[in-house]
């Protein structure tokens, strides 16, 4: 599993050692984990990275609140859950936008509905982290919810649970 995690990260070992990667930490705390728990969690770091992202910045909230996020749904310590946002972080770094489509289609492949709706939930929680949910994340939001195939009435419950947040609805 690695050498995977090398290759999807873009590091690859040279022939005597491998050369000190800051991504290094986060290559070998992933590797402890089952191989399919991994994609998972780094799917899903991935995807609350795009909505961070939306306004063209992750703050400390966001990053804070995909790290909290990330050890209660995904069972992680806290530091591991600080080292796979930095893996979503660098993996946006290294493959921009060309990924998105295709980490969401494989999320929304592999995990229940139950998984896809706890995804969602979090996605509004990355957004609103700083009390206010930008139009930006509302509709990064609505674009990764419609590839999880969200159902619009699952939706529009979680959306109202982050109304006060949302652009034009104010306090």
């Amino acid at each position: 599993m690695l050498k995977s995690l090398q290759g999807w990260l873009g590091i690859s070992e040279s022939a005597g050692s491998p050369e000190p990667s800051p991504l290094g930490d986060l290559v070998n705390a992933l590797d402890r984990l089952e191989p399919a728990r991994a994609q998972f969690l780094a799917r899903f770091a991935y995807l609350l990275g795009r909505v961070a992202r939306a306004d063209e910045h992750v703050s400390d909230e966001e990053a804070k609140t995909m790290a909290r996020l990330l050890a209660e749904h995904g069972g992680l310590s806290p530091e591991q859950a600080t080292l796979v946002v930095g893996l979503a972080k660098a993996t946006h770094e290294m493959h921009g936008v060309s990924a998105d489509f295709a980490i969401t289609q494989e999320f929304a492949d592999a995990a229940t509905y139950e998984e896809r709706l706890a995804l969602a939930r979090c996605l509004f929680a990355v957004a609103a982290s700083d009390a206010r949910i930008s139009a930006a994340e509302e509709a990064e939001v609505h674009r990764i919810t419609n590839q999880l195939r969200i159902a619009r009435p699952d939706l529009t419950t979680i959306r109202l649970l982050y109304r006060r947040a949302l652009p034009g609805m104010g306090q």
